[in-house]
Order: structure tokens, then C-alpha cells, then sequence
């Protein structure tokens, strides 16, 4: 039981770094469309709303920040699974140690 337990803990913590990583890289590729766009709303001839390139770009920044709050919520219900885990560890582990009690009685 504490080597399940053990393994969980780590495929868990494994996963939110790697949740972590791709939510770093999220944020930098919205810094990059976000220089993007303001490079290209400084060119001469831009006009805001009705330039395709700028619209696209602004879709691709909600997306990216729309992923990037998925990501969160993965990693944040990744935690919650963990303290599950464990939770029930620690119920094993007491029925376990009760059903000693009793039985040496």
C-alpha cells in the first residue's frame, strides 16, 4: 500500500510539472503574439479592427490564454486526485492498524 501510494505521489507530482512546463511555454507564446500585435498596430496603413492579420492575432491570444487557464484547472484537479490518494492511503493504513488492535486482543 505505501509503494502504490508512494508511485501515485510521484505520477502525480510528475504530471503537474509537466502541466507546468507547458503553461510556461503558453506564456511565452502569448508575450510573443502580444509583441505581435503591438508591432503590427505600429505600422503605418493599420487600422485596427478591420486588419485580418490583427484580428487573427488577437484570436490566437484569447486561445492561448483560454488554454493556459485549462491547463490550471488540469493541474489543479491533478492536485486534488493526489490528496485523494493519500487520503485513502491513510484510511487503509487505520483499518489496517484496527484490524491488528483487534485482533490481538
Amino acid at each position: 500500500a505505501k509503494e502504490a501510494q508512494r508511485q501515485t505521489r510521484r505520477d502525480v507530482r510528475q504530471s503537474q510539472r509537466e502541466i507546468d512546463r507547458e503553461i510556461r511555454e503558453l506564456e511565452r507564446s502569448e508575450k510573443q503574439v502580444t509583441t505581435e500585435i503591438k508591432k503590427r498596430a505600429k505600422q503605418p496603413g493599420v487600422k485596427g479592427q478591420s486588419d485580418p492579420a490583427l484580428k487573427a492575432l488577437a484570436k490566437q491570444l484569447v486561445q492561448t490564454r483560454n488554454q493556459r487557464n485549462k491547463m490550471y484547472e488540469a493541474k489543479a484537479q491533478l492536485g486534488a486526485v493526489g490528496m485523494q490518494a493519500t487520503g485513502m492511503a491513510s484510511q487503509v493504513a487505520a483499518a489496517a492498524a484496527g484490524s491488528s488492535v483487534t485482533s490481538a486482543m
